[in-house]
């Protein structure tokens, strides 16, 4: 079970003994779950990782700071948050959250490949809901830089077929495109995103710029159940998220994060009901 623990010292310490792991963390990345293997059902898999996940947010509980930040990557990403910290009840639920950076840094280079650009110069896609095939990669408020000059991508590019259509299809199966290309998965660009995701955490997002994350959805504005660990558009300052807010969403936007919506709920129940008895 690999796991990245960060405390604030210039020490490495490899261990497999919980209290020295989990002790005084200031940042937890959990990468390590339970694959889905052939012939697993789905809800094999989530009771698997349910195991794994209550053991470690009950480690967290018992040795980190309460001030640690918490970031799931081992998938399924987003109920595997959830499960860590419900195991965790002294930690706040807004420390954990889950990696859609690479989804996210993915739909970015689509639109940059489209416009000939480079990703620095896309900003402000959103994914949405799941770490999963239902995420909702959506460009409605992005922007790109042409000529110097910002713009809007539906602006830019006026394929709107492609950006509901293709684009979207895209990214949602990028992870298995590269895993049926290269018979492994794209483990150099989910390291760039969590290094992403760790530092605008550590020192904030860019004025102007928001990023995804998986965080916990409780108040959001957008429709969204609460007590699910959803992906959002949030800004970060002072190691402490908020969701970006009043951005318009159009019907086949609401469409798109229904159901990626209606899959965590799903998930969540299926994973609480191993919660108690694991």
């Amino acid at each position: 079970m690999l796991c990245v623990f960060i405390a604030m010292s210039t020490d490495v310490i490899a261990t497999d003994k919980e209290d020295v792991a989990f002790k005084d963390l200031d940042v937890a990345i959990l990468v390590g779950s339970m694959p889905r293997r052939e012939g697993m059902e789905r809800k094999d898999l989530l009771k698997a990782n349910v195991k794994i996940f209550k053991s470690q947010g009950a480690a967290l509980d018992k040795y980190a700071k309460k001030s640690v930040k918490v970031i799931v990557v081992g998938n399924p990403a987003n109920t595997n948050c959830l499960t860590a910290s419900k195991s965790a009840p002294s930690i706040p639920k807004e420390n954990f959250s889950c990696l859609t950076r690479l989804d996210h840094n993915r739909a970015k280079a689509q639109i940059a490949l489209k416009l000939g650009v480079t990703a620095n110069d896309v900003k402000n896609v959103i994914i949405w809901g799941n770490h999963s095939s239902t995420q909702y990669p959506d460009v409605n408020h992005a922007k790109v830089k042409l000529q110097g000059k910002e713009v809007g991508v539906y602006e830019a590019l006026k394929d709107d077929s492609w950006l509901k259509g293709e684009f979207v299809t895209t990214v949602q199966q990028r992870g298995a495109a590269v895993i049926k290309a290269r018979k492994l998965s794209s483990a150099m660009s989910a390291a760039k995103a969590i290094c992403d995701h760790v530092r605008d955490i550590w020192f904030g997002t860019p004025e102007g710029e928001f990023v995804s994350m998986g965080v916990i959805s409780d108040g959001n504005s957008y429709g969204v159940p609460d007590d699910l660990l959803y992906s959002f558009p949030v800004v970060i300052k002072n190691k402490t998220w908020k969701f970006v807010e009043g951005l318009p969403i159009n019907d086949f936007s609401r469409e798109k994060m229904d159901l990626t919506a209606k899959e965590l709920t799903e998930e969540k129940e299926s994973a609480f009901e191993f919660l108690s008895s694991a």
